[in-house]
């Protein structure tokens, strides 16, 4: 009778600890956050080489460095509209929410409207507005821009420095961040042709809005034109567009910049990029929220002083402007003994310009 005893209290211990384990298992199952990533139309993709995949390499960097799982639908769900509209875009917000997210992340110009509504409607969830202001920010929503302007700066400066002169930019829409990359291309080459001391009308520069952020062989042949024409180096701030750009780039033995990432990857003709610190923006709000110290209702402005922009100099297929350059000119901008201005007005930009030859088709 002790023997059968001591076997069943073995037994309901073993059960107990079994249970508790996993009782345990499942609450560690259940921590860290659930991050969602909207895109704000059906063309826009997650690995878009461009704003969206900045975005999502901060989430995914932000879970890795919490020690959640990649897996898709557990920690993190991507979310797209069938419609490019502001009721779509609410209700995928609410999807997202009845999916679980504790965290919104919204990148575009695109979620004002629908973020300044839902802020209030999900007051548990966070919201990250990534290149927009919405008119309200909520204790529950943080926005963040980039200084587009510097980034531009940066690359148009490169460019003329390494021997480029014939020169374009391509933006998507003349949204105000896109309109900042154009005018900041022009500051910077007018910069590099002054230290360079070039003459009046050394450097050319074409300039056009594509009005439309996505693929096409429209936007294929007007690089094309430009290219045959004798523009060696196309800037395309232009997200999905600058994919068609590349195109014709590699038919006509041009080069591009690329945008808001490395664009690198994506073909041999993407000689540097423009960066906007999407990946390291979103990182460090995520990892507030996990650590309770998220302060939302506020706008940050990652520019030059926060490494918020730059150029990708560790892809750098350019010749002669080196990374001792890049810093030199990072330099004077974190220091303001360089400015450059994020004025909309492109007749103020030109203004400011003397030495560059602007054409505008």
């Amino acid at each position: 009778m002790k023997k059968v005893l001591k076997i069943v209290l073995a037994v309901a211990l073993l059960l107990t600890a079994v249970a508790g384990f996993a009782a345990c298992s499942s609450e560690e199952e259940d921590t860290g956050i659930q991050v969602a990533l909207l895109t704000h139309s059906p063309e826009t993709v997650r690995d878009d080489g461009s704003f969206n995949e900045g975005a999502w390499n901060g989430i995914s960097n932000f879970l890795t460095s919490q020690g959640l799982p990649l897996t898709d639908g557990v920690h993190w769900q991507f979310f797209s509209p069938h419609a490019a509209d502001d009721a779509v875009r609410l209700d995928l917000i609410e999807q997202a929410i009845n999916w679980g997210a504790d965290v919104l992340v919204l990148p575009g110009w695109q979620w004002a409207n629908a973020a300044t509504e839902a802020q209030t409607v999900f007051e548990d969830a966070v919201f990250i507005i990534l290149d927009e202001v919405p008119a309200e920010l909520n204790s529950n929503t943080i926005a963040v821009t980039f200084a587009e302007e510097a980034a531009g700066f940066l690359a148009g400066y490169a460019a003329v420095r390494d021997g480029f002169t014939e020169l374009g930019f391509m933006g998507g829409i003349s949204v105000a961040p896109v309109v900042r990359f154009g005018h900041g291309f022009l500051q910077g080459a007018e910069h590099a042709a002054n230290q360079m001391g070039l003459e009046q009308g050394a450097i050319t520069i074409m300039y056009h809005y594509l009005m439309q952020f996505h693929p096409g062989p429209e936007v294929v042949t007007a690089a094309g034109t430009w290219f045959v024409a004798g523009t060696e180096i196309i800037f395309a701030a232009a997200g999905g567009a600058g994919s068609s750009v590349m195109t014709a780039a590699e038919a006509n033995n041009g080069f591009v910049i690329g945008v808001d990432s490395d664009q690198s990857h994506l073909s041999p003709t993407v000689v540097i990029s423009a960066v906007k610190a999407l990946n390291y923006a979103v990182y460090d709000i995520l990892t507030a929220v996990a650590n309770d110290t998220f302060q939302g209702g506020r706008h940050i402005v990652y520019d030059a002083s926060l490494n918020g922009v730059g150029l990708s100099m560790g892809s750098s297929q350019l010749s002669t402007f080196n990374q001792t350059m890049h810093d030199s000119i990072l330099s004077d901008l974190v220091a303001g003994r360089v400015s450059v201005s994020n004025s909309q007005d492109m007749d103020e930009i030109l203004g400011m310009i003397d030495l560059v030859t602007v054409v505008i088709p």
